[in-house]
């Protein structure tokens, strides 16, 4: 029997506020341990919680950004649960009326447009977290609850994925939303941005959901497709061989790429929801809405489009440009200072994403400037060096910082313009290689590349390809 999957995701995406969501602590990641706190982000009896603005306006943003609704009147509610990370033995968050509902996350599939719609976007509080020693019998597990309060805003989607690529591709979009909004760095490998999988799977035409899993302790968005790849394959031979899937949660382990046990799953009536009494309805107005929809950037569909449309590049070359908002403004920085966006595009999608990725940081660390690289683009148009010449000055560029043209005058690199060294030159190689000539004559124009060749190796690549080529070309047509 042949199956399909269903996978939902849950995402928290960490808002950067300065401070927490119900009080004055520092929300910045890599303090010490258990010293950004608070009676309030602890729930110490009597300390009361009072909302952050700034968290509720990028909600907003996102909600805005996705196309959907903003809940006029939404309310916080307290979700019980316990943990050793979790002070309070409960969690505030938003439960039957979220700040926002509906939405979608569109993306391009192998050139097919493709949404995936969106339950509900609410804000909610973080819990703190469990450090873990490597081995059970070499110490004890400990707590930091510096976390505790920091402000999240949860997307769910719809079971609307149906293949472990597309939950990848939903994901990066999601992504991309968020950090040219502003509102969270995306950066899984420290926790700012959190999913869980929800997976079942079912037969092939059948509209009835399956048995659901939970997939947690995903830190990447590849681990997040390796992982619902794992489930879908491992839910199928449960069903196969005669079994049933249990509804449970799974810790994935990224080391050997499988799904285990941790806890069954819970349903909202566990969590035991009701309004928390210490906080009243937060009222959106339209003011706010409209106040907040004029602070918008432009967002990453948006952008591709106008970098088409306005600098004249492929499509595939808009996409990889706008992957996220610092490549987007490398990319029109370099061309504001060299005024060709076609080079721009090759130079930074060749060397410099090459460089990027040996050295393995982003294009924030890179060493060489957009006002550098565009200097050295119109030095190209400019025909002040040679295309072989600006690779080795790029080069060069990545630990040296002088001025262009000390670089230049200091290595050699000026280009051969002089006709009459040229011709010299020229005339060598064809004495040096008679039988060529001959068959160039003969009408082997082909061969035209091979003489090229040998008067760029002559010059060490820095013959004018323009000059050379036509001083060459009247020198075997005589």
């Amino acid at each position: 029997m042949n199956y399909e999957a269903v996978i939902g995701l849950e995402v928290h995406a960490q808002l950067l506020t300065k401070s927490k969501i119900f009080c004055g602590c520092s929300a910045h990641f890599g303090q010490q341990p258990n010293s950004a706190t608070c009676p309030v982000c602890l729930g110490l009896p009597g300390a009361l919680p009072v909302l952050n603005k700034r968290a509720v306006d990028f909600a907003l943003k996102m909600i805005l950004a996705v196309g959907g609704r903003v809940g006029k009147q939404s309310v916080f509610a307290r979700k019980n649960y316990f943990y050793p990370d979790l002070p309070k033995g409960y969690q505030i968050s938003q439960y039957d009326k979220p700040i926002g509902v509906g939405g979608a996350i569109s993306f391009i599939d192998g050139g097919i447009a493709k949404s995936i719609n969106l339950t509900r976007i609410h804000l909610e509080e973080d819990a703190g977290k469990s450090l873990h020693p490597e081995n059970a019998s070499q110490g004890y597990t400990r707590v930091d609850v510096n976390r505790c309060g920091t402000p999240l805003i949860e997307i769910v989607s719809e079971p609307d994925i149906r293949t472990p690529h597309e939950a990848f591709l939903y994901l990066h979009a999601l992504k991309q939303i968020v950090e040219y909004l502003g509102i969270c760095d995306g950066n899984m490998e420290e926790g700012s941005l959190r999913c869980d999988a929800n997976v079942s799977i079912r037969p092939i035409g059948e509209t009835t959901l399956g048995t659901k899993t939970e997939v947690k302790n995903l830190n990447s968005i590849r681990g997040v497709e390796r992982a619902i790849t794992y489930e879908i394959g491992r839910q199928i031979a449960v069903v196969s061989s005669g079994g049933k899937v249990v509804q449970q949660t799974l810790l994935y382990n990224d080391a050997d790429g499988k799904c285990y046990p941790m806890r069954s799953k819970e349903e909202s009536h566990d969590y035991r929801y009701f309004p928390d009494p210490d906080l009243v309805t937060l009222c959106i107005d339209d003011f706010w809405i409209a106040e907040v929809a004029a602070s918008q950037p432009e967002l990453p569909i948006a952008r591709r489009e106008r970098f088409v449309s306005n600098y004249g590049i492929p499509a595939y070359d808009a996409e990889v440009l706008t992957t996220t908002l610092q490549l987007a403004d490398y990319f029109e920085a370099v061309v504001e200072h060299c005024g060709d966006a076609k080079l721009a595009s090759n130079w930074i999608m060749t060397e410099v994403l090459a460089r990027l990725k040996d050295q393995q940081i982003d294009i924030s660390e890179f060493a060489i400037t957009p006002t550098r690289l565009g200097e050295l683009i119109g030095k190209i148009k400019a025909k002040a060096i040679t295309g072989k010449i600006a690779k080795d000055l790029f080069e060069l560029m990545l630990s040296d910082s002088r001025d262009l043209d000390v670089i230049i005058s200091e290595k050699g690199l000026a280009p051969v313009t002089d006709s009459g060294d040229l011709k010299k030159l020229i005339d060598k190689i064809i004495a040096d290689h008679p039988d060529e000539v001959a068959r160039y004559r003969e009408g082997k124009t082909k061969l035209f590349a091979f003489f090229v060749g040998q008067l760029m190796k002559a010059t060490q690549g820095k013959a004018d390809p323009e000059t050379a080529g036509a001083l060459l070309k009247a020198r075997l047509d005589e």
